[in-house]
């Protein structure tokens, strides 16, 4: 199933009632963005990764041939850029939300966009109105247990085995 994480602008850009500015990012491969490549970052307002892959292509397709390399090897590195593209789409447009004031509220998995939206906002109207459903509460606590803090499952050290160590060090300590 894909996973899709909801984006709303900050509270200067506009207010989180004004629903109907969440974004909804697919997370997964693109396919258009692997076909059109510059196209699909220009259809979706990326600039800067467009400036920065028409950079890099520049650069790459000058240092390809400058190494003398065939058309074969030409095509197959052009591929491997696609797939690149394809896998790193939607992290492509989720950075720029980020570098535009926009912050991820949630992440919600869902066969389609609209039932993401479906589920995202039912979810988000039961926490508006105080409800709190088990089902969707994510542990986000505190930091993991580490030792040497007492109370901690990890406190004590591990225990030594009974019948020796194996490997080069027969005794805790001892020589080599």
């Amino acid at each position: 199933m894909p996973v899709y994480t909801v984006h709303a602008p900050t509270p200067g850009g506009a207010d989180l009632r004004a629903t109907d500015k969440f974004v909804f990012v697919r997370d997964g491969f693109h396919f258009w963005a692997m076909v059109f490549g510059p196209f699909w970052l220009l259809w979706n307002r990326l600039w800067l990764a467009l400036i920065g892959w028409l950079i890099f292509a520049a650069a790459f397709y000058a240092g390809l041939s400058s190494l003398g390399l065939g058309r074969t090897s030409i095509f197959f590195a052009d591929v491997i850029i696609a797939l690149l593209m394809g896998f790193e789409a939607s992290s492509l447009r989720r950075w720029t939300l980020s570098r535009g004031n926009w912050r991820q509220l949630d992440v919600v998995v869902a066969d389609d966009e609209d039932t993401a939206e479906r589920r995202f906002f039912e979810r988000w109207s039961q926490k508006q109105r105080g409800i709190v459903n088990d089902q969707w509460a994510v542990d986000r606590g505190g930091p993991p247990p580490t030792r040497n803090v007492p109370g901690q499952q990890f406190s004590n050290p591990p225990p030594l085995p009974a019948g020796g160590i194996i490997g080069l060090f027969p005794e805790p300590g001892g020589s080599r």
